[in-house]
C-alpha cells in the first residue's frame, strides 16, 4: 500500500515516501482512462462518421467557444456572464495561435487532468488518483470544459497548502478563481484549514492574508460585471437565466427533483431522468464524504498519534458545494462537481488500500479484492456511458 503525505495535527507535513512502481501505476491508469475515453469517440466517429471537432463540442463547449471568440456580448441573452474569463481566455489563446478551439481546448484539457491527477497522488495515494482518472463523469476531464484546469489549480493548492507553502496555495488558488466560481469555495476552505490549524495567531493571520490574493480575483470579476451591467448580481442573474439556478430552499430543490427521476420522466429525451437520478446519489455521496471528513477530524482530535490530522478544511470544502447545489431549483451539475471533490477520491483511495494485511484475515482480504473488483468495474462501465452520453449530445449533467 502507498504511504501518502501526513501532517501533524499542527499542520506540519510529514513526507512518507511514494515507491516507483506506484507511479507507474497512475501513469498506466492516466493512460488506459484517456485512452478508453477517446476509444469511444473513434468507434462513434467510424460508425456515425463523425468528426473529433463535433463530438467534443456539446453544451457548454459552444458558450467558451463564443465567449473566446467575442467575449461577453458574443450572445445576446447574457447567459455568457455565468462563465468567468480563465478558460475562454486560454481557449482564445489557442485560436489566435492557429489551432482549432475544440482540439486546443482537449489537448490543454487531457494534458490538465494528469497534471491533476499527480497532485492528488501527493495528496491521497495512488489509488485515490486512479479512482479519479477512472471517476464516472472523467470525460469532462478531456473535452474543452473547465474541470481540469480548474482541479490541476485547486488540487495543487491544497497539496502546498499541506505542505505550509502558503503562497504557491494563494496563487494556484487565484488561478482556480478565474475558471469557476468554485474557487470562491475553495478559499473558504483554505480559510478554515487555516482557522483550525495548531499554528500562533499571527502565523494564521499573516496565512489568511495571503487569501486576499484569489479573493481579488472574484472581487475584479465582479466589478468587472458590474460595469458592464451596472448590477452586482450579473453573474447570479445568467445563472438563473440560462440555467434555471436561481435560491431555492434545500428540500423544495429536492422536492423539484423527484419528479425528472421517475422513468419515462422525458419521452423525448429518454436519458435525462437517468442523469438526474445520477445527480442525487452525487448528492447523497457529497453528503457522507462530508460526514466521513468530520467523523475523521473528531477522532484526530481525541488521538494521541500527532500523525493524526483534521479535515475540517475539507469538510467544508465539499460541504459547501453540497449546500450550494441544494440551493438550486433542482440538483443540476452535482455529477461534474463531483471530480472536484478531492476528499471524495482520498477516501476511496483509503477505502481500496484497505487496513495493513497483517489485521486482516484470509477470507476478508478475499471479500475487499472482490468488492474493489466489482466497484471499479462499476465505475469503467460508468465512465463509458458518460463519455457515450456527451460525444453523442445527449446531455450529461
Amino acid at each position: 500500500m502507498v504511504q501518502h503525505v501526513l501532517h501533524h495535527r499542527s499542520g506540519t507535513p510529514t513526507a512518507m515516501p511514494q515507491t516507483s512502481s506506484s507511479g507507474r501505476i497512475v501513469i498506466q491508469a492516466w493512460l488506459a482512462s484517456r485512452g478508453m475515453i477517446f476509444g469511444v469517440a473513434l468507434v462513434l466517429a467510424v460508425v456515425q462518421h463523425r468528426t473529433l471537432t463535433d463530438m467534443v463540442s456539446n453544451w457548454d463547449v459552444q458558450h467558451f467557444a463564443n465567449l473566446a471568440a467575442g467575449g461577453y456580448s458574443a450572445e445576446p441573452d447574457g447567459t455568457l456572464m455565468a462563465f468567468f474569463p480563465g478558460w475562454p481566455a486560454i481557449l482564445s489563446l489557442v485560436d489566435q495561435l492557429g489551432v482549432p478551439i475544440a482540439i486546443g481546448g482537449v489537448i490543454i484539457s487531457t494534458a490538465c487532468s494528469a497534471v491533476a491527477a499527480v497532485a492528488l497522488y501527493r495528496l491521497g495515494g495512488r489509488w485515490a488518483a486512479v479512482a479519479w482518472l477512472f471517476a464516472p463523469t472523467a470525460v469532462f476531464t478531456v473535452v474543452p470544459y473547465t474541470e481540469s484546469l480548474f482541479c490541476a489549480a485547486a488540487f495543487w493548492a491544497w497539496e502546498r497548502a499541506r505542505a505550509d507553502r502558503w503562497l504557491a496555495a494563494a496563487l494556484l488558488t487565484a488561478l482556480a478563481c478565474t475558471v469557476r466560481v468554485s474557487g470562491l469555495f475553495l478559499v473558504g476552505a483554505l480559510l478554515v484549514m487555516i482557522m483550525t490549524s495548531g499554528t500562533p495567531v499571527v502565523l494564521k493571520l499573516r496565512r489568511a492574508a495571503l487569501m486576499l490574493i484569489p479573493a481579488s480575483v472574484i472581487m475584479a470579476f465582479a466589478s468587472y460585471l458590474y460595469a458592464v451591467t451596472g448590477t452586482w448580481t450579473a453573474w447570479y442573474r445568467a445563472q438563473s437565466t440560462g440555467w434555471v439556478r436561481q435560491l431555492t430552499w434545500p428540500w423544495d430543490s429536492f422536492l423539484n427533483t423527484i419528479p425528472a427521476i421517475v422513468p419515462g420522466a422525458y419521452a423525448d429525451h429518454p436519458w435525462w431522468a437517468a442523469v438526474f437520478r445520477g445527480e442525487m446519489i452525487s448528492m447523497a455521496v457529497g453528503i457522507g464524504v462530508t460526514i466521513w471528513c468530520i467523523v475523521v477530524s473528531l477522532r484526530a482530535r481525541k488521538s494521541s498519534d500527532r500523525l493524526d490530522r483534521t479535515m475540517w478544511g475539507e469538510a467544508s470544502w465539499v460541504g459547501v458545494q453540497v449546500l450550494a447545489f441544494s440551493m438550486s431549483y433542482w440538483f443540476f451539475s452535482v455529477n461534474r462537481a463531483t471530480l472536484l471533490w478531492f476528499p471524495l477520491w482520498i477516501m476511496l483511495g483509503r477505502w481500496v488500500a484497505g487496513p495493513s494485511d497483517d489485521v486482516r484475515t484470509s477470507r476478508s482480504r478475499q471479500l475487499h479484492h472482490v468488492l474493489v473488483g466489482c466497484a471499479f468495474a462499476v465505475e469503467i462501465v460508468l465512465m463509458l456511458w458518460w463519455s457515450w452520453l456527451f460525444f453523442t449530445g445527449h446531455w450529461a449533467s
